[in-house]
């Protein structure tokens, strides 16, 4: 627990400016102002604005925790690093993931009224518990992607829809180095309440190439894919409460019930 708490409290040192105290007269942009840089967990092509950063906490099964940070250096480009462990809500030491990883979007092709917005990216961070068995993330990270984001706005609310490939880098225990497609929807209603669904086609995740003695029914997916849905709720101005209900089709071999986390996020500016 303590170097999560190490890792949460240097993350923050970091983000913060040095002495800087918001001027009564400077406006903060809604989160909703902002478009979102993930639905559950794919990614979108939003990325944070120059100069504002968000600091986030995941909770997921097995009392594990992912903290994270995301840092606009650009209005294009948005760079983060994340640490976690599983057992960080229990009586039990916690189980460390191997290291800090690592998160950079570009975007390459802004929103235009006929045509999507156009990101690239690396992210390292897979979701859930990693697995020193089969060197890999329980949801794997999405490694190299890329994906195309489409806003429409209505009277009260917004929408987006998304859409990507990606080429993960763990598969060296599984081997099943396919490319990957996602797509996704989040809708807002009233600055304050959004709702977001997606599907990962697994396509990197559906093979049991597995070494000799290794039971592939103990780990990886069912070829069904993954269906998640989540709700958010902007709590204050800059404080972000999300429930996140994953693989509904229950497309993980070793899962008898559907997947639920909980997520905060801060964000903020210089």
């Amino acid at each position: 627990m303590n170097k999560l708490i190490a890792v949460t409290f240097a993350i923050f040192l970091f983000v913060m400016p040095n002495g800087a105290i918001a001027q009564d007269d400077e406006i903060n942009a809604s989160m909703y102002e902002i478009p979102p840089r993930w639905l559950v967990d794919m990614p979108t092509a939003g990325t944070l604005p120059r100069g504002y950063y968000n600091i986030g906490v995941r909770f997921y099964t097995g009392g594990g925790a992912i903290v994270k940070t995301d840092i606009g250096l650009s209005s294009r480009l948005t760079m983060g690093i994340s640490y976690g462990a599983e057992e960080v809500i229990s009586n039990q030491e916690p189980d460390w993931n191997p290291g800090l990883e690592f998160k950079v979007k570009f975007r390459l092709i802004d929103e235009m009224e006929y045509f999507p917005a156009l990101t690239i990216g690396y992210n390292s961070q897979g979701n859930g518990a990693f697995s020193e068995q089969f060197d890999r993330y329980t949801f794997k990270s999405r490694g190299f992607f890329a994906v195309v984001s489409r806003s429409f706005y209505f009277y009260q609310w917004t929408s987006g829809w998304h859409a990507g490939v990606n080429y993960s880098l763990e598969h060296d225990v599984d081997g099943d180095k396919n490319i990957n497609g996602f797509l996704g929807i989040d809708a807002t209603f009233s600055y304050n309440l959004a709702l977001t669904a997606e599907y990962d086609m697994a396509l990197n995740d559906d093979r049991s190439d597995l070494p000799n003695g290794v039971d592939p029914n103990l780990f990886g997916g069912k070829g069904r894919g993954y269906f998640n849905i989540g709700i958010k709720w902007l709590f204050t101005e800059n404080l972000e409460l999300e429930a996140n209900i994953k693989d509904i089709l229950q497309n993980r071999r070793e899962s008898s019930s559907v997947t639920r986390e909980v997520r905060i996020n801060y964000i903020d500016s210089f």
